[in-house]
């Protein structure tokens, strides 16, 4: 008698696991699916002036009945790169937050062929992490210490674009002579404690540990700086954030077209004299607030749309440190009234700044 062969036997559960999967795999296919449709339709719908035919049956733009198709063809899709079309890229950034309940991987793409792409790339990562921004779109402006780049917002801060100020690696380098600075503000040890110019902190400095901890104290003072005035109604960018080497904030102008320094821009008469007034009034803002801004001049002035806008805050001073300060206050002022008298704006920097410091002393601000 033949023994019939012994039919193989299944594990129930591997059963079951196979079932969801293809189920789980059907389900994901005919999101995609609906979802490249739908896409492929609204592009297709917003670039209706290429003459796009659907060879359906329907009526070209000229009236005429389209060719019918030969059997088993389908109709033809025009070629558009839908991959780089803004609105996919936006859907795509935010499937990989719903999918992953976290960001992705930060990889701007307008980084991938920087020399200094690691550099960037770890400076800015935090505020990739923290929600703040999406992606680095361009460089809005370099210059030998930093480099400022227009980067796409996150929706949460209510921006369409940010910018986010990374100093280089030679910053560490590049703070010589800045004596007069460190006196106007308070200096701190390797654990955050404030403390004042010991030999303990100046033996610091010489090793590349001490100089790392001043630069990050340098630029997160620049930082609270900056929220600081910002808070009190200055005409400066709204800060976002800050970690180690770089700051984000507001960026101020358009994509493509960063806001002019004040120094590149051909004023009219008659906006000079308004825009001077609301200059010196910002100043005597900042005094206000136990601040000079140290170096100001049309160099870090912005303009865009008939307003200025003033930045770079790392060699800002509190007065209350030092009343040598006083000297880089009527720089300050010097400096703004230069630049507006070539539109015939006259003004006395030296009475402009003793009638400040005065009233700063005597509390009247």
């Amino acid at each position: 008698m033949k023994k019939t062969p012994a039919e193989p036997e299944y594990d129930r559960n591997d059963t079951i696991d196979q079932t969801i999967d293809q189920t789980i795999d059907q389900t994901i296919d005919q999101t995609i699916d609906q979802t490249i449709d739908q896409t492929i339709d609204q592009t297709i719908d917003d670039n209706s002036d290429h003459d796009i035919q659907h060879v359906t049956g329907e009526q070209t733009p000229s009236g005429e009945a389209a060719p019918a198709l030969p059997a088993g063809q389908k109709p033809g899709v025009p070629k558009f790169s839908f991959e780089g079309n803004a609105d996919v890229q936006r859907w795509l950034r935010k499937q990989s937050l719903a999918d992953g309940e976290k960001n992705p991987a930060f990889a701007p793409t307008f980084l991938a062929h920087q020399r200094d792409r690691l550099w960037v790339l770890s400076s800015l990562a935090h505020f990739y992490e923290e929600d703040l921004i999406r992606d680095v779109l361009a460089v809005a402006k370099s210059g030998k210490e930093a480099t400022v780049y227009c980067c796409e917002a996150a929706p949460g801060t209510g921006m369409d674009y940010a910018a986010a100020k990374v100093y280089r690696p030679r910053m560490f380098r590049s703070l010589k002579n800045d004596t007069v600075y460190r006196e106007g503000r308070p200096q701190r040890d390797a654990r955050g404690r404030e403390v004042r110019d010991s030999r303990h902190l100046r033996n610091a400095r010489k090793h590349q540990s001490g100089r790392a901890m001043q630069v990050s104290s340098w630029i997160e003072y620049e930082y609270q700086t900056q929220r600081l005035l910002y808070d009190a109604g200055g005409d400066v960018p709204r800060p976002l954030s800050q970690i180690g080497n770089a700051v984000l904030m507001e960026y101020i102008g358009s994509l493509g077209e960063p806001a002019p320094r004040l120094r590149d821009v051909t004023l009219t008469r008659a906006e000079a004299q308004p825009l001077f007034a609301r200059i010196l009034r910002n100043i005597e803002l900042f005094l206000a607030c136990d601040r000079i801004h140290g170096d100001l001049s049309a160099y870090n002035i912005l303009y865009w749309r008939g307003v200025a806008v003033i930045i770079d805050f790392a060699q800002a001073v509190d007065p209350r440190y030092s009343f040598d300060l006083y000297e880089l206050l009527v720089r300050d002022v010097e400096r703004v009234c230069q630049y507006f008298a070539r539109y015939g704006v006259a003004a006395d920097a030296q009475e402009i700044a003793s009638d400040l410091w005065m009233r700063y002393l005597q509390g009247d601000l």
